[in-house]
């Protein structure tokens, strides 16, 4: 059985608004900062189409906007850079810390690795009606886009690992 990989939330357990954490077994250890590349590489369709319907609907409550993913791949960040729409709060070897803090509610992501295993575990706090609201379906859609992230995650290290043992793809 996997030992949980050690996380971080913006609050105790009792005090958050919102709460999931997904772990896995990787076939090769990684980085967070590795994961979070690979995990938001190529935003498909439907997410750069949520993330645009996000901003159009947020933006008349005065949610500035954030674009969605970039693809855009990291080999360092430092505590205070930018990962696309997050803040780098925390950046180590095992853990990254990202935020991203309004008016309406503060989140907060920690990728967490320890072995072959990683943790998505995001936390919310709520501030006002509009946040709880704004939470309600981003709630689902982010198990749903993490449970998917994590997915693409696995298959790719597993491609990674089919050609650093044989030199091809299985099913190539």
């Amino acid at each position: 059985m996997a030992v949980a990989s050690p996380t971080r939330t913006l609050r105790p357990l009792p005090e958050l608004d919102y709460y999931d954490s997904r772990s896995m077994l990787l076939p090769i250890p990684i980085t967070p900062l590795e994961a979070w590349n690979l995990m938001t590489a190529e935003p498909g369709p439907l997410m750069r189409l949520a993330f645009r319907g996000r901003d159009a609907i947020s933006s008349l409550f005065g949610v500035k906007r954030i674009g969605g993913f970039s693809g855009r791949r990291r080999e360092t960040v430092c505590v205070g850079d930018r990962l696309d729409f997050f803040l780098v709060e925390y950046s180590a070897p095992d853990m990254l810390i990202l935020t991203e803090r309004d008016r309406h509610l503060d989140v907060m992501i920690c990728l967490s690795t320890s072995d072959r295993q990683i943790a998505v575990t995001a936390s919310v706090v709520t501030h006002n009606a509009f946040g709880r609201i704004y939470m309600l379906p981003v709630g689902l859609a982010h198990r749903l886009i993490v449970g998917n992230d994590l997915r693409r995650l696995k298959r790719e290290l597993e491609k990674i690992v089919a050609v650093s043992t044989n030199g091809r793809i299985p099913g190539a």
